[in-house]
């Protein structure tokens, strides 16, 4: 083997012969937050949120926080991100702490940060802080859920205070807890693209005041046929035939 063989086959090995990541890498894909530093010390936020960030195919960042939503067209361009004309909703946040995240993390963002892919984890160093970022999962319809809401054609509304309703799914089977009537145990279902189906089984007619609502929503949700579902990160959309439903929480 000639010096100059030896000399490139070390430098492979040295290196790595890997292809460099790419702005391509993140298109369509959203990540979410494992673990945030801010000068080399673990940084909290605030409980039940975390950060995420979603590439468009298109071209564009969509990031989260918590409260108020920041996007963008963005560049990936030699390991940096940057983001032209950064856009800010004006929601009020419920805390101040929520309104703090958000103003931290536009800082980031516009500081352009660096960025890498580290195995399938993204991670995002800026001046003085990092985030580790990790694929989002597939959503799942596994678990239980929680009514937070009613739609009906024209309207949403929330659920009265004090009213708690729950549907669960786990291993193939449905158990729907409405604190009423119907406090069905576990009953098969099965999906047919984005419409669940079960045979819920019988319902007593007690008058329950306001958990009459939410519990007819519901009923009405899984007649005829069953509903549709849709899963947008931890909101649950059950819709009916006739187009009403609920929305509910994880």
């Amino acid at each position: 083997m000639s010096t100059r063989i030896a000399f490139v086959a070390l430098l492979l090995v040295a290196t790595g012969c890997g292809s460099p990541s790419t702005g391509a890498d993140l298109k369509g894909k959203v990540y979410v937050s494992e673990s945030v530093t801010e000068n080399g010390k673990p940084r909290a936020l605030v409980e039940g949120t975390n950060v995420e960030l979603r590439f468009t195919d298109d071209g564009r960042l969509l990031a989260h926080a918590g409260c108020n939503q920041m996007q963008g067209p963005v560049s990936l361009d030699g390991g940096k991100l940057s983001v032209a004309e950064l856009g800010v909703t004006a929601m009020g946040c419920p805390k101040p702490e929520l309104h703090e995240q958000d103003t931290w993390l536009t800082k980031l963002i516009e500081a352009k940060p660096s960025w890498k892919l580290d195995g399938a984890n993204l991670v995002v160093t800026g001046p003085g802080e990092e985030i580790v970022l990790a694929p989002e999962q597939p959503a799942s319809l596994e678990g239980t859920w929680t009514v937070d809401g009613l739609v009906t054609k024209d309207a949403a509304s929330s659920v009265p205070a004090g009213v708690k309703a729950t549907v669960s799914f786990r291993s193939g089977n449905l158990s729907i807890d409405t604190g009423c009537n119907f406090k069905g145990g576990d009953r098969p279902y099965a999906l047919s693209g984005q419409v669940i189906k079960a045979e819920l089984g019988p319902v007593t007619d007690m008058a329950c005041g306001d958990t009459n609502e939410v519990e007819t929503a519901l009923m009405q949700a899984f007649s005829s046929g069953g509903p549709t579902y849709e899963i947008d990160r931890n909101t649950l959309t059950l819709t009916g035939q006739d187009g009403s439903g609920v929305t509910l929480k994880k």
